[in-house]
Protein backbone atom coordinates (compact mmCIF):
# COMPACT_ATOMS: atom_id res chain seq x y z
CA UNK A 1 0.00 0.00 0.00
CA UNK A 2 1.95 2.95 -1.25
CA UNK A 3 0.76 6.34 -0.31
CA UNK A 4 1.08 8.92 -2.91
CA UNK A 5 1.92 12.07 -0.99
CA UNK A 6 1.57 15.26 -2.87
CA UNK A 7 4.00 17.88 -1.77
CA UNK A 8 2.04 20.37 0.27
CA UNK A 9 4.01 23.52 0.84
CA UNK A 10 3.15 26.90 2.05
CA UNK A 11 1.26 28.47 -0.76
CA UNK A 12 0.71 31.83 0.94
CA UNK A 13 3.37 34.09 2.42
CA UNK A 14 3.21 34.65 6.16
CA UNK A 15 1.96 38.22 6.59
CA UNK A 16 2.54 38.50 10.36
CA UNK A 17 6.24 39.53 10.21
CA UNK A 18 5.50 42.05 7.46
CA UNK A 19 2.68 43.61 9.48
CA UNK A 20 4.82 43.69 12.64
CA UNK A 21 7.66 45.48 10.90
CA UNK A 22 5.26 47.92 9.23
CA UNK A 23 3.61 48.81 12.54
CA UNK A 24 6.99 49.39 14.20
CA UNK A 25 7.99 51.72 11.36
CA UNK A 26 4.72 53.64 11.68
CA UNK A 27 5.25 54.12 15.42
CA UNK A 28 8.84 55.30 14.86
CA UNK A 29 7.68 57.81 12.25
CA UNK A 30 4.87 59.06 14.52
CA UNK A 31 7.37 59.72 17.29
CA UNK A 32 10.14 61.19 15.09
CA UNK A 33 8.04 63.50 12.88
CA UNK A 34 7.21 66.16 15.52
CA UNK A 35 10.88 66.36 16.48
CA UNK A 36 11.84 67.08 12.88
CA UNK A 37 9.53 70.11 12.74
CA UNK A 38 10.48 71.69 16.07
CA UNK A 39 12.17 75.04 15.94
CA UNK A 40 15.92 74.91 16.39
CA UNK A 41 16.12 78.02 18.55
CA UNK A 42 18.25 77.89 21.67
CA UNK A 43 16.89 80.35 24.22
CA UNK A 44 18.47 81.25 27.53
CA UNK A 45 16.36 82.48 30.39
CA UNK A 46 17.66 85.37 32.46
CA UNK A 47 18.52 84.53 36.07
CA UNK A 48 16.37 87.32 37.49
CA UNK A 49 13.36 89.25 36.34
CA UNK A 50 14.07 91.98 33.83
CA UNK A 51 12.37 94.62 35.96
CA UNK A 52 14.56 93.89 39.01
CA UNK A 53 17.88 93.53 37.21
CA UNK A 54 20.29 96.43 37.31
CA UNK A 55 21.04 97.85 33.88
CA UNK A 56 24.23 96.39 32.51
CA UNK A 57 26.30 98.23 29.94
CA UNK A 58 26.23 95.63 27.20
CA UNK A 59 25.42 96.02 23.59
CA UNK A 60 22.14 94.23 23.04
CA UNK A 61 18.94 94.66 21.12
CA UNK A 62 15.71 94.61 23.12
CA UNK A 63 12.48 93.50 21.50
CA UNK A 64 9.22 93.91 23.42
CA UNK A 65 6.09 92.19 22.13
CA UNK A 66 3.13 94.14 23.51
CA UNK A 67 0.38 92.42 21.51
CA UNK A 68 0.11 90.17 18.48
CA UNK A 69 0.35 93.21 16.20
CA UNK A 70 2.44 95.62 18.35
CA UNK A 71 6.21 95.28 18.71
CA UNK A 72 8.89 97.62 20.06
CA UNK A 73 12.58 97.45 19.18
CA UNK A 74 14.82 99.28 21.66
CA UNK A 75 11.76 101.19 22.92
CA UNK A 76 10.60 102.32 19.45
CA UNK A 77 7.17 101.04 18.37
CA UNK A 78 7.17 99.40 14.93
CA UNK A 79 4.68 97.61 12.74
CA UNK A 80 5.11 93.79 12.65
CA UNK A 81 6.04 93.84 8.98
CA UNK A 82 8.90 96.28 9.64
CA UNK A 83 10.76 93.99 12.05
CA UNK A 84 13.20 92.50 9.50
CA UNK A 85 14.03 95.89 8.02
CA UNK A 86 14.79 97.42 11.41
CA UNK A 87 16.41 94.38 13.07
CA UNK A 88 18.82 93.47 10.25
CA UNK A 89 20.89 96.72 10.38
CA UNK A 90 20.89 96.69 14.19
CA UNK A 91 22.26 93.13 14.23
CA UNK A 92 24.91 93.95 11.63
CA UNK A 93 26.06 96.96 13.67
CA UNK A 94 26.05 95.03 16.95
CA UNK A 95 29.32 93.49 18.13
CA UNK A 96 27.64 90.81 20.28
CA UNK A 97 24.42 90.28 18.28
CA UNK A 98 22.58 89.56 21.56
CA UNK A 99 18.80 89.89 21.47
CA UNK A 100 16.59 90.15 24.56
CA UNK A 101 12.88 89.46 24.04
CA UNK A 102 10.14 90.55 26.43
CA UNK A 103 6.56 89.44 25.99
CA UNK A 104 3.20 90.33 27.54
CA UNK A 105 1.14 87.48 28.94
CA UNK A 106 -1.67 88.02 26.44
CA UNK A 107 0.56 87.60 23.36
CA UNK A 108 -0.09 84.41 21.42
CA UNK A 109 2.56 81.71 21.33
CA UNK A 110 2.69 81.93 17.53
CA UNK A 111 3.50 85.65 17.56
CA UNK A 112 6.22 85.13 20.17
CA UNK A 113 7.88 82.26 18.29
CA UNK A 114 7.61 84.19 15.00
CA UNK A 115 9.67 87.04 16.51
CA UNK A 116 12.24 84.56 17.89
CA UNK A 117 12.48 82.82 14.50
CA UNK A 118 12.86 86.16 12.72
CA UNK A 119 15.65 87.27 15.05
CA UNK A 120 17.51 83.97 14.63
CA UNK A 121 17.08 84.06 10.85
CA UNK A 122 18.45 87.61 10.66
CA UNK A 123 21.61 86.60 12.52
CA UNK A 124 21.07 86.89 16.28
CA UNK A 125 23.92 85.09 18.04
CA UNK A 126 22.03 84.55 21.29
CA UNK A 127 18.44 85.00 22.38
CA UNK A 128 17.33 85.67 25.96
CA UNK A 129 13.75 85.72 27.18
CA UNK A 130 12.85 88.10 30.00
CA UNK A 131 9.50 87.75 31.75
CA UNK A 132 6.98 90.56 31.62
CA UNK A 133 7.18 94.07 30.24
CA UNK A 134 9.15 96.91 31.80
Amino acid sequence: MARNKSPEGINEPNMTPLIDVSLVLVVILLVATPMAFQSGIAVSRSSSSGAKAAPVKTERIEITILADDRVEVNGRPIAPGQLPGILRPLLKASATRDVVVRCNDDVSHGAFVAVLDEARTLGAASLAVVGGTP
